[in-house]
């Protein structure tokens, strides 16, 4: 397989040629890929994926979540997820029915098992949430499973405040 790597701080314009399948194992220096709203609906900034750097067992990358937003109910199929949060103060639903709640604020660190729905957001109507995601899949959306029937389960303006 062959990839295009980006390198250095010249970013786009100091591309470099790898060949996974033949390449020796090297470190790689990223700068954030262009924002992208994933699945989920929440807006994403890849870092180390299989797509950046040829990772085979792990992506890295940062989310935000505007105030207010929500994202839709999702799981990750056989992929856990850690979360560490920047800034912001976030609020999460998770468990086979989203029957369970919790708060994350900057310093935090969150778990998700692989395969729990979960659906998160964004406490604060003024201020986004930032988070660093990492995640035991190296592609950075396919393991995404949207959960539609659960988007309704707490309607969009019900979330609790931190």
């Amino acid at each position: 397989m062959d990839l295009i790597g980006i390198r250095g701080e010249n970013r786009m314009d100091d591309r470099v040629h790898i060949d996974i399948g033949t390449a020796e194992p090297t470190c790689s220096l990223v700068q954030a890929g262009p924002a992208f709203t994933g699945k989920q609906g929440l807006t994403y900034m890849p870092g180390i994926s299989a797509e950046t750097v040829g990772s085979k067992a792990l992506h890295l990358q940062m989310l935000a979540i505007p105030p207010g937003a929500r994202a839709r109910a999702h799981k990750h199929a056989d992929h856990e997820t850690a979360i560490y949060v920047l800034s912001g103060d976030s609020g999460m639903w998770y468990g086979e029915r989203l029957e369970h709640h919790m708060f994350a604020g900057p310093g935090d660190y969150v778990h998700i098992p692989a395969n729990v729905p979960h659906l998160p957001y964004n406490c604060s109507a003024s201020e986004p949430c930032t988070a660093i995601i990492a995640r035991t899949d190296p592609n950075e959306q396919e393991s995404v499973v949207l959960m539609p029937e659960l988007d309704l389960v707490h309607p969009p303006g019900t979330e609790p405040k931190r």
